[in-house]
């Protein structure tokens, strides 16, 4: 678990996005998680859970649901620096993933087995999340992937609890967690392309 990836990606010297460092892990301080929805060529839905300090990434093309009987595909990315948990704005066009980034969730997450690695080993990751918009027990699976895919293919799922819901949360609840703005706003303040933006609106809003 690296950031050597996620840099190799990267002009920092063209993008606000934090170039960051592995961070030691504080077993007294909680971990973090964030959800940010990202208008690059294709909507998306980052999912990020802090460990050994960095951020896990997986790309989930429809956005997290609270539904149990759902199984959403989340596509697993280069390790993020914990700082890019507090990143929202715009990734200028021309470089990599290119648009808007809101940060549409985010809060503090529990491992339901301590060995996390093995977990994640295994292809089984259970955890507890305490977020503004996703709360209580979920899994992450492995899968076997998509088409000619070499990325590692996971389900995100939520579990039945009282958190489970048949809300559409990612279209009932679209505004940032940390500005209170839509996709078309944070682009609006940072310059960037809010027509873009505007499509990953709440049913075209």
């Amino acid at each position: 678990m690296d950031l050597e990836k996620y840099r190799a990606k990267r002009n920092f010297k063209g993008t606000p996005e934090p170039q960051g460092s592995p961070r030691t892990r504080t077993l007294a301080g909680p971990l973090s998680f964030v959800v940010q929805k990202h208008q690059a060529s294709h909507l998306h839905y980052d999912f990020r859970l802090e460990w050994n300090g960095v951020l896990l990434s997986w790309a989930v093309p429809k956005g997290p649901s609270l539904d149990p009987s759902v199984k959403r595909l989340a596509m697993a990315v280069e390790d993020h620096p914990v700082e890019y948990g507090g990143f929202e704005g715009i990734i200028p066009e021309g470089q990599y993933g290119g648009g808007t980034v809101m940060v549409w969730d985010r809060g503090t997450w529990e491992p339901d087995d301590q060995d996390v690695d093995a977990a994640l080993a295994k292809g089984d990751l259970k955890f507890t999340l305490h977020g503004s918009k996703l709360k209580g027990s979920w899994v992450l699976v492995r899968t076997k992937g998509l088409g000619k895919s070499t990325r590692s293919a996971w389900l995100l799922i939520k579990h039945k609890d009282r958190y489970a819901s048949l809300q559409d949360v990612v279209d009932v609840k679209p505004r940032s967690v940390l500005s209170r703005k839509l996709m078309a706003g944070i682009a609006a303040a940072s310059g960037g392309d809010v027509t873009k933006a505007a499509k990953s609106g709440p049913k075209g809003i």
